[in-house]
């Protein structure tokens, strides 16, 4: 098998080296890059071009569905395998949504990841049991997220999404401005369409919107 180059986004290093040293087992992996927030790791596979990136769904900054989103709209041709903590039925929607071709529990990592890797790098996809059995049902009943044009998550855009995470982080407009490289007018704008769009009154709400809607975690 080809050498297969890997990009590790973790925002804990601990994470990482341990990410590494499963890798490291496998003399056809080479992990050519580490990012720490999910802005880093975008700006790493434009640089860095690699065939697979492994991505942690909670990254400070960009979160690792917005990361996957926009990783895939660069360059289509890189393979996002996503790790998470939690398996909750509207997350893995979330994710399959934004075209990550696999999906790893955190606590699964030490018996999965090399075969996720090796899954992905051949073309393939690869889910735990339970994911499967979702994407089975779905084509089985042949459908898949009921349509709700109403939901709180569909009505915010992805960059309206990429302020709420830095405002719910703590961030202020001229933060956000200079994240985004926006200017601080379009950044207050953004601010006040959101808070408006939603209902929110204040920063508080706009936390407690984005952990209810699992664009950070708590």
């Amino acid at each position: 098998m080809a050498g297969i180059k890997l990009l590790l986004a973790d925002d804990h290093e601990i994470v990482r080296e341990g990410l590494r040293s499963l890798l490291g087992a496998h003399r056809d992996c080479e992990v050519v890059g580490e990012a720490v927030d999910g802005r880093q790791a975008v700006a790493l596979v434009k640089d860095l071009k690699p065939d697979i990136v492994i991505l942690d769904i909670s990254m400070p900054l960009l979160n690792g569905l917005e990361a996957t989103r926009q990783i895939l709209k660069m360059r289509p041709q890189t393979k996002v395998l996503i790790l998470t903590m939690y398996e909750s039925d509207s997350l893995i929607r979330d994710i399959l949504d934004v075209g990550a071709r696999g999906y790893v529990l955190k606590t699964d990592v030490g018996k999965d990841l090399v075969a996720a890797v090796e899954s992905l790098h051949r073309n393939k996809t690869f889910f735990t049991s339970r994911v499967s059995q979702m994407i089975l049902d779905g084509y089985l009943k042949g459908d898949s997220r009921p349509s709700d044009p109403d939901s709180e998550r569909t009505r915010l855009t992805p960059r309206q999404r990429e302020v709420v995470q830095l405002l719910a982080e703590g961030k202020s407009s001229k933060e956000v401005a200079v994240a985004l490289d926006l200017s601080v007018k379009t950044a207050e704008t953004h601010r006040a369409n959101i808070m408006r769009k939603l209902n929110l009154h204040s920063v508080t709400e706009v936390v407690r919107y984005a952990i209810r809607n699992e664009i950070i975690q708590a």
